[in-house]
């Protein structure tokens, strides 16, 4: 199995209308037989159309495992449930953002917004960073493509004390890595209680080449998946989450070159880790992480120096696999039979209170939102590489809320969780329109009459008075 990643151009839709089902329609037009969308965003919207980004499994096991499910089937929620308030928290990887763009440096933010929610249901990119895992306690750690199913409502999330986490290990051809993997499993079962059946050698080993798309987002190739999708077959009754770590082919010179860019340069292993786990949750529907192994004792003993402080997790790091046996040890249970989805305590679409996204992000879980209700509020301070306009989108009158910040963004999350427009604690404050225009200008008849009694007397006052109590 193959798994890759290409570029295209769709043609406008004129008022971006009913995107999710055109982009399906386009993309099932566009793909040979026996290849699989996995992965699907939008980089780039203009006059030429819409630059996607496409990321597809490739052999007869994946064509198989798509006649289950699609990335763009689509199930529109009949209500919402307030009785909790939950939200998304987004940050895709790969594309450079400011905040959460290189190591773990969006946990900051998740715990910012977590105690605004019942649930912060997030993913591997905001949290991730290499030795240490800060989210919040009532984070929902779930990889990429499983925030696309819950929003587009295929599938649901149902929390869990304690997952089963099985590791699989490329064969380095140096066994330090492996040393250093193991000690990491071993310190996560003794000092926050991991529960490990296991650690597998992946032999023949994984294969992944991290690469860049035209407008320099982090994209990739992996090749030799069967090892693991074996390892993983024959040990399904054993585990509940798997975590993966394995080399990711890049230039030597990338290491040297990202960690003295000062955050400029867009991280180039994240855009192949979400393809990875993207594959693994489609085809086995359990949640799953992946961290990277170093190459070589070289790139180990390089001397990164003093680093801009959004990298310094990953300069301080020699195995990268604490943050991912931490966040899936809860990771919660992905449930897409559809009975089982109506269970209490399983969270769907139907649960999402509000998505808060990077300005300009045009993917699947933007797109599910949009179509079902779900308040977008879309942080501009998080620049990033997606050109995209998200206001020229048919949203409904208030569903798209741009925000200067994340601070703004964890005060508009109180005022939909408290009921209230955020636009009415902004000033000045709009006028209220009659028949769809104000009243500008223009003075309101009123009947005129002496007043005739006592009453009428002392609430309109006399002699010039406007009535008020002195």
């Amino acid at each position: 199995m193959l798994l890759l990643e290409q570029e295209f151009l769709i043609p406008l839709v004129p008022g971006h209308k009913d995107l999710l089902a055109y982009f399906a329609k386009t993309v099932a037009s566009q793909l040979p037989g026996y290849r699989v969308p996995i992965r699907f965003g939008v980089t780039r919207t203009d006059d030429d159309g819409y630059l996607c980004s496409l990321g597809e499994m490739t052999d007869a096991l994946a064509f198989a495992a798509a006649s289950r499910t699609s990335i763009f089937q689509f199930v529109k929620r009949k209500v919402e449930n307030t009785g909790h308030f939950n939200a998304v928290l987004l940050v895709p990887t790969g594309i450079g953002c400011e905040i959460g763009g290189h190591a773990g440096d969006a946990t900051v933010v998740a715990r910012l917004l977590g105690p605004l929610c019942d649930s912060l249901i997030t993913h591997p990119n905001v949290v991730n960073a290499s030795d240490l895992n800060e989210m919040p306690e009532n984070a929902l750690y779930v990889e990429g493509s499983v925030i696309c199913r819950l929003l587009m409502g295929t599938a649901g999330l149902q929390p869990v004390r304690l997952n089963r986490v099985i590791v699989l290990l490329n064969a380095h051809q140096d066994k330090s890595f492996i040393y250093v993997a193991v000690n990491s499993v071993s310190a996560a079962r003794a000092v926050f209680g991991l529960r490990c059946p296991g650690t597998l050698l992946m032999d023949p080993p994984l294969l992944m080449k991290s690469q860049y798309s035209s407008l320099g987002v982090a994209q990739g190739r992996v090749e030799g998946m069967g090892t693991l999708l074996e390892l993983l077959d024959n040990h399904r009754n054993e585990y509940d989450a798997v975590a993966i770590a394995s080399p990711i082919d890049v230039p030597p010179e990338y290491h040297s070159m990202y960690f003295q860019s000062d955050g400029k340069m867009v991280n180039p292993w994240g855009g192949v880790e979400a393809m990875l786990t993207h594959a693994i949750s489609i085809l086995c529907d359990v949640p799953s992480a992946h961290s990277p192994m170093l190459e070589s004792q070289e790139i180990s003993d390089e001397e990164p120096g003093l680093v801009d402080p959004r990298m310094a997790a990953e300069a301080i790091s020699l195995g990268f696999l604490e943050c991912i046996l931490k966040g899936l040890q809860r990771a919660p249970r992905i449930v897409s039979e559809r009975e089982a989805m109506r269970l209490p305590g399983v969270i769907t679409a139907n649960d999402v209170s509000c998505l808060v996204i990077p300005d300009g992000v045009l993917g699947l879980p933007t797109l599910a939102a949009l179509e079902q209700g779900i308040p977008v509020i879309a942080v501009q301070e998080n620049a990033n590489l997606m050109r995209n306009d998200l206001s020229a989108l048919p949203w409904a009158p208030g569903q798209f809320i741009p925000v200067a910040n994340y601070w703004e963004a964890a005060g508009v999350m109180c005022a939909l969780k408290a009921g209230i427009a955020p636009e009415s604690v902004r000033r000045p404050l709009a006028a209220t329109l009659i028949n769809g225009e104000p009243l500008t200008g223009m003075a309101l008849s009123q009947p005129s009459h002496e007043p005739d009694t006592e009453f009428e007397h002392a609430t309109h006052g006399s002699n010039g008075s406007n009535g008020h109590i002195a």
